[in-house]
């Protein structure tokens, strides 16, 4: 017992400190589309970033990869640690060592992330050869074992094939055997099942969740669909306005919310919610504040209904209690200890 004790909890795979994306503007003025934001993603973990449109998830996955536009755009970090090394620290030629092969991205829309110009088997097997010690035949042999991977059928046949010849779940597919290619420790995935209709995004869902739970990679999933986070992510950041307003597992989260916007996101949830099938669909008033016009206070008290003038003053922190947090000066709940 006493060695459980004194056990340390192992190092996340990715410990994201403070993170902030400053938007330019014209007036030389500075916004944050992103506020400070913090968490970590372990090895073989899904973490969930929920939210509305507006809330930098996508912005938060960029910056990571400083895929941002640096003349629009400034990043900064207290640290972001993967692998035990600081990336917020990396220089330009260190970060591209380190895409595609320890950290790959699924983008959100296949068709123009993908090259209309080159077929399916030049952009895999450039990919597998830039992140492997391979020759260009060995690359194709991988490159179907990826595309069956990634249950392609007639993979051989897919080889010769244009992107824009391709339906949208097989270019989504396509992508994530390109995400596949370096043999990466952690994936971020964009809002992978956009533009896709119910059957197919569940498939890729059911694809992504055995490819995890499979390879052991770590991943930082990004969406707006409630479902889909129940049935792919461990624990769930819900983030508003730049900030992380509640976090935690995703059975709590969702089944036991602390934060207004959670129970709010719930809520509107179509076919149901997971807070009470008793409650009916409803709508949050108003929309997601612009960066340049966050209230000083809580970015979400225009749209609450259980503001106050404390919550107007200035934003509540983001608190834990164990292994879940809520930033909310009145909340639904307290999180148990």
């Amino acid at each position: 017992m006493a060695g459980i004790k004194n056990a340390q909890a192992p190092r996340p795979l990715l410990d994201v400190h403070n993170l902030s994306v400053a938007v330019k503007l014209a007036s030389k003025a500075r916004a944050y589309a992103v506020d400070k934001v913090s968490f970590s993603v372990g090895v073989g973990e899904t973490l969930a970033l929920v939210g509305e449109s507006g809330a930098g998830k996508s912005l938060t996955a960029m910056a990571l990869m400083r895929l941002h536009k640096a003349q629009t755009m400034d990043v900064e970090a207290d640290r972001i640690d993967l692998l035990g090394r600081d990336i917020a620290r990396m220089n330009d030629r260190e970060i591209r060592s380190i895409r595609g092969s320890t950290v790959a991205m699924i983008f959100q829309d296949p068709l123009s992330a993908l090259n209309p110009v080159l077929t399916v088997e030049r952009q895999l097997v450039e990919s597998i050869v830039l992140h492997n010690d391979m020759s260009r035949s060995q690359a194709r042999k991988r490159a179907l074992e990826l595309l069956d991977m990634v249950r392609i059928p007639a993979a051989g046949s897919r080889l010769s094939e244009y992107s824009h010849r391709l339906s949208g779940g097989m270019r989504q597919r396509v992508m994530i055997a390109m995400a596949l290619a370096g043999n990466p420790k952690l994936i971020l995935a964009d809002e992978p099942t956009t533009a896709l209709d119910v059957t197919i995004s569940a498939q890729i869902l059911d694809l992504l969740k055995e490819l995890q739970r499979d390879l052991g990679v770590g991943m930082l999933f990004i969406t707006h669909d409630l479902h889909a986070v129940r049935t792919v992510a461990h624990r769930v950041a819900v983030m508003y306005s730049g900030r992380i307003v509640e976090t935690g597992d995703v059975s709590k989260v969702f089944n036991d919310p602390s934060h207004p916007y959670t129970e709010g996101l719930l809520a509107a949830r179509p076919h149901g919610s997971f807070v009470g099938a008793a409650h009916r669909l409803r709508e949050i008033p108003g929309t997601v504040p612009a960066p340049a016009d966050r209230p000083a206070g809580c970015a979400f008290a225009p749209r609450c209904n259980r503001r106050t003038a404390e919550c107007e003053v200035r934003p509540p922190p983001l608190e834990y209690v164990g292994p879940a947090g809520f930033a909310c000066y009145h909340p639904l709940q307290e999180v148990p200890a």
